[in-house]
């Protein structure tokens, strides 16, 4: 029995120094092989990663116009239509500006459902005099216009079908700038109330407008694949964060905690991260490409 045992332990010692021979033995060559990755010698000391590498953006002009439309609008999706020119110090960094014009649009299905089945009673009077009129009030953004700079940390090519290798890279972009809003004007059922015609006066007032030029942040990622040294395609993501109020419709309370307040004014604009999709054609100037060394 005792002998039966003493194999045994015999057998684990054995198993177990061979395991820390083997650990040690690794640990050896990944230092090695570390120190041979490090320490390059000959022909490639020194070198850069990447030779005659093409450079798209190095001191290039480049404009690109776009189309696009917003996305996730409960109420009405804005389509845009713009352009944006930057020009870009190194391959990575550039600086410019960015334009559209929103003024066309498309209500959701969630606006025809209050068209055709929104209830108007006395105590909601003010935020839907009628159902018709529904998309009279709307907030609506008609434009906006920013200064970025734009910073290109990856690139690189893609295949299609293993065939066509298109040079490709991704960019972030960030600034600050205006954004247009028409909005639905201030009223209040106190107004309303005083006026000869009470009911006239709450339909005048969902169809009346108000513009504001709000300052914004702006922000966003983007891809471009380039077709020639000279043109390519770009695909953005743009974020413009501000405050509106996008129903036109009385969402705050009074400080006695009395809701709604009978006031459609500035109480009732809230902080939307308001964001849209955009696909357009860049072109470079000049029309030829910079190389690295």
């Amino acid at each position: 029995m005792n002998t039966t045992k003493q194999r045994t332990r015999s057998v684990l010692i054995l198993a177990a120094l061979s395991l820390f021979g083997t650990v040690l033995a690794d640990l050896a060559f990944t230092q090695t092989a570390s120190a041979q990755d490090v320490a390059v010698s000959g022909p490639l000391a020194g070198q850069p990663p990447v030779r005659n590498l093409r450079l798209y953006r190095r001191h290039r002009l480049s404009i690109s116009p776009f189309a696009g439309f917003t996305l996730q609008e409960p109420y009405r999706r804005s389509l845009f239509l713009g352009a944006h020119a930057d020009f870009h110090v190194t391959d990575w960094l550039g600086f410019g500006v960015w334009g559209a014009y929103a003024g066309v649009g498309f209500d959701t299905a969630l606006t025809d459902a209050i068209v055709q089945q929104g209830v108007v009673t006395g105590r909601n009077r003010l935020s839907l005099p009628s159902r018709a009129g529904f998309r009279n009030q709307l907030g609506v953004i008609n434009g906006a216009v920013a200064a970025q700079v734009t910073l290109v940390p990856l690139r690189g090519k893609v295949a299609l079908f293993q065939r066509v290798f298109l040079d490709t890279d991704l960019y972030l972009f960030g600034g600050a700038g205006v954004v247009f809003v028409d909005e639905r004007a201030n009223a209040s059922d106190a107004t309303c109330a005083a006026a000869a015609d009470t009911n006239g006066c709450y339909l005048a007032s969902q169809s009346a407008r108000s513009t504001r030029t709000i300052l914004a942040p702006t922000f966003g990622v983007g891809f471009n694949a380039y077709f020639t040294e000279w043109m390519g395609l770009s695909v953005e993501w743009r974020a413009l964060p501000f405050s509106w109020n996008r129903t036109g419709t009385d969402e705050s309370g009074d400080p006695a905690g009395n809701f709604p307040d009978g006031r459609v004014d500035s109480h009732d604009r809230f902080f939307q991260l308001n964001h849209m999709f955009t696909f357009g054609l860049t072109f470079y100037l000049p029309g030829h490409t910079h190389t690295s060394d």
